[in-house]
């Protein structure tokens, strides 16, 4: 199974008290998602990024832009093989 992509999306712009106009990370949290490799990680981490674009608010964006990164990163994948 591929890796789940990190939910950056390429903003990269802290301007939200801390946290990123693009996917609501902080730099923290960005450092720790490097670390995590293992995918039942990743995916807990996504959810408790959905639960802090969701306190938050204004992150409707997010999900779409990431969708696409996700197909790019499966089609990139299936390429390999």
């Amino acid at each position: 199974m591929a890796k789940i992509p990190s939910p950056c999306i390429g903003v990269c712009k802290y301007k939200r008290q801390g946290h990123c106009i693009g996917c609501s990370m902080t730099e923290d949290q960005k450092k720790i998602y490097k670390f995590l490799k293992n995918n039942r990680f990743r995916q807990g981490f996504l959810t408790m990024l959905d639960a802090q674009q969701q306190m938050l608010g204004d992150y409707g964006h997010w999900e779409k832009a990431y969708d696409r990164k996700c197909q790019k990163a499966a089609a990139k994948a299936s390429s390999k093989k």
